[in-house]
């Protein structure tokens, strides 16, 4: 059975994809500074869950491009939202190969990278990416406002069937 917290990161990155969902190729590279593109945000989330789950967890890289495109301290890009939405997809299917067998006692494991412990365990860092979905799910909808865009959806579902989808009894 999938672990809670798992089940509320799949909760989260459906939330998160309302949030680009019909969002057109021009409106989606339009910065409006500080904020990133909605192009470069999804992409940032790929490389995030890249980097914890299949990096770090892993030893492997599906798609090295992200990293000097939309990795942390990176410069900004403004990259194709519809390549970013397709590496988002592939990253977020082969994430779960790994986050659906986790155990309980597997949140407590410290990852080690190039042999060295990690500063948190797993259990933190699935709780780390949830979070960072929803601060770029908050820059999504507000950039989405500034763009002019109406009827946006809201902010977190309350349809049963979706919340029935991610969490189980």
């Amino acid at each position: 059975m999938v672990l809670n917290i798992v089940n509320q990161l799949k909760f989260t990155r459906f939330e998160f994809k309302k949030g680009f969902s019909d969002v057109s190729e021009e409106d989606a590279n339009r910065r409006f500074l500080p904020i990133n593109t909605i192009g470069w945000i999804v992409g940032h989330l790929a490389w995030h869950e890249q980097f914890y789950w299949l990096k770090r967890a892993q030893d492997k890289v599906l798609i090295p491009e992200l990293i000097d495109l939309v990795g942390y301290g990176k410069p900004a890009s403004t990259p194709s939202l519809v390549k970013m939405i397709d590496y988002w997809e592939q990253i977020t299917r082969a994430s779960d190969s790994y986050l659906d067998q986790l155990t309980e006692s597997d949140l407590l494991i410290h990852l080690e990278v190039k042999g060295k412990n990690l500063n948190f365990n797993v259990g933190t860092m699935i709780t780390r990416v949830i979070y960072h979905y929803w601060y770029h799910n908050g820059e999504l909808q507000a950039q989405r406002q500034l763009l002019g865009h109406k009827n946006l959806p809201d902010a977190v579902s309350d349809e049963i069937e979706t919340i029935g989808k991610y969490y189980l009894d």
